[in-house]
């Protein structure tokens, strides 16, 4: 035989047959996962170092022995007959996909694991080599994961019911502050003095921006508690609804509303109308001197529908473009631009509910951009 070892190019194929089952070993034995070669009747030819760490058997109580052994006592009736499937089709696959696999040690306890598959022939004998991988440790972090999920859902449920029980048993006691303060305007008004005046006039003013904020805690618990309502909505008839319910904002601000052909989406109307409305109606309200232009365009984005809504208002520095899609969160005195902060916040929950995004963006009239994604 040639000493000359083989070159990098002639690869392992030129090695002696001995030195290759040599190197095999060493591969085998060295590596971090349990590796069991079993031949075509089931029978453990061979098993590593982690196998005997793993399943807690010696490699002399296995070699020989059914690799049933390994398999936990529910599950062996059924092994062989997977066992016989593999050998007429072998190939390189996980083991058990779609199902939960689970090993046996030596003293009967069970734990999770995964399983690929190797065929390995050697003198016209077929085998099959196991890679077996312990994924306790995994299966308890996804465990904690769920439980953790789950009571953050539970949590948010419970917050949202509140939220919508607080806010419909606030709008009783207000509707009576407001008739009483109507009613002391009313009756007493000449008696009332101009600091008694200017009082109540606060008051009222008062209770029309809870009036909003309740509406606005109404609205944006329901979309969150109650699932959409999906069919199919004709976005164009959605517009026209909204013009006629800002008909006064748009002559106020001198405003034009303009729109491409909407297309037909998968939605919950009423949560549509919410959606467009709120940003049609910010668009007007945070406006200039000037008179308010809206744009709103439609195009196809592969599996989406990209929707933008763009004005020529005061616009929104980008370091709060973020911000202003959060719960109560107001850039501007409500002095100047009356709200309740909610508006965008369930923009957002609506779009999210429905499988898409939206973000804050400049607008090329100079103002802002939203721009949100619908599923088509």
């Amino acid at each position: 035989m040639d000493p000359t070892p083989p070159t990098a190019r002639e690869g392992l194929r030129h090695r002696p047959r001995q030195w290759q089952a040599d190197m095999f070993r060493t591969v085998v034995e060295v590596s971090p996962n349990a590796m069991v070669m079993a031949d075509a009747q089931g029978r453990i030819e061979f098993a590593n170092a982690r196998t005997e760490q793993m399943f807690g058997y010696g490699r002399e109580e296995l070699v020989g022995e059914p690799v049933e052994i390994l398999v936990p006592e529910r599950f062996r009736a059924a092994h062989p007959r997977y066992l016989r499937g593999y050998f007429e089709a072998p190939e390189q696959r996980a083991m058990g996909a779609g199902r939960d696999l689970y090993g046996r040690r030596r003293d009967g306890t069970e734990f999770p694991v995964e399983i690929g598959l190797n065929p390995l022939e050697n003198g016209g004998e077929r085998f099959v080599l196991s890679v077996i991988i312990d994924i306790t440790a995994r299966k308890e972090i996804e465990s904690r994961l769920q439980a953790s999920a789950a009571e953050l859902a539970r949590s948010n449920a419970d917050l949202e019911q509140f939220a919508y029980a607080a806010s419909h048993d606030l709008k009783e006691p207000l509707r009576m502050i407001t008739g009483y303060l109507d009613m002391l305007t009313v009756e007493h008004g000449e008696a009332l003095g101009p600091q008694a005046h200017d009082c109540v006039r606060h008051a009222v003013e008062g209770a029309a921006r809870m009036r909003a904020l309740i509406e606005g805690l109404l609205a944006y618990s329901r979309a969150g508690t109650r699932a959409p309502e999906l069919g199919l909505v004709e976005l164009e008839l959605v517009l026209a609804e909204v013009r006629d319910n800002l008909a006064s904002a748009l002559a106020e601000s001198e405003g034009e509303l303009d729109a491409d052909e909407l297309p037909v989406v998968r939605a919950d109307r009423t949560q549509m109308l919410q959606l467009f409305q709120n940003l049609v109606s910010n668009a007007l309200k945070f406006r200039t001197a000037q008179p308010a232009r809206v744009r709103i365009r439609a195009s196809a984005d592969g599996p989406f529908w990209r929707f933008e809504v763009a004005d020529n208002g005061i616009g929104i520095e980008e370091p709060f473009r973020e911000r202003v899609f959060g719960m109560f969160q107001r850039l501007h005195g409500g002095n100047r631009y009356p709200g309740s902060g909610i508006g965008l916040a369930l923009c957002r929950r609506i779009v999210e509910r429905h499988g898409g995004k939206i973000h804050a963006e400049s607008s090329p009239e100079g103002g802002t951009r939203i721009v949100f994604l619908l599923p088509r």
